[in-house]
């Protein structure tokens, strides 16, 4: 499923005309956006947990050549899942 999917769904399920679900969908992302590039957390009940991790500066490999590089330190989204939706994903509601 992709963004225009999500909103055909919205629109659909919640009798929205298409511009109106756009409007929503693109906010709801946007806002998510902006907290997680923001370093805050955001908890989704049932659903899971967004965060931000902090990797420090270490020594890896290029891949093709072998050669040791020095990977700069980075900070990545990472999330992690809800205990509700891991049951319905394993089927076991």
């Amino acid at each position: 499923m992709n963004r225009s999917d999500i909103i055909g769904a919205l629109k659909d399920k919640a009798d929205l005309s298409r511009k109106d679900a756009e409007k929503i969908v693109n906010t709801f992302f946007g806002s998510l956006t902006e907290m997680l590039s923001n370093g805050n957390r955001i908890e989704i009940r049932g659903f899971g947990s967004f965060t931000v991790k902090h990797y420090n500066t270490y020594l890896g490999r290029n891949p093709k050549t072998g050669a040791q590089i020095n990977v700069p330190p980075k900070k990545l989204p990472f999330f992690k899942v809800g205990k509700e939706l891991k049951r319905k994903v394993d089927n076991k509601v």
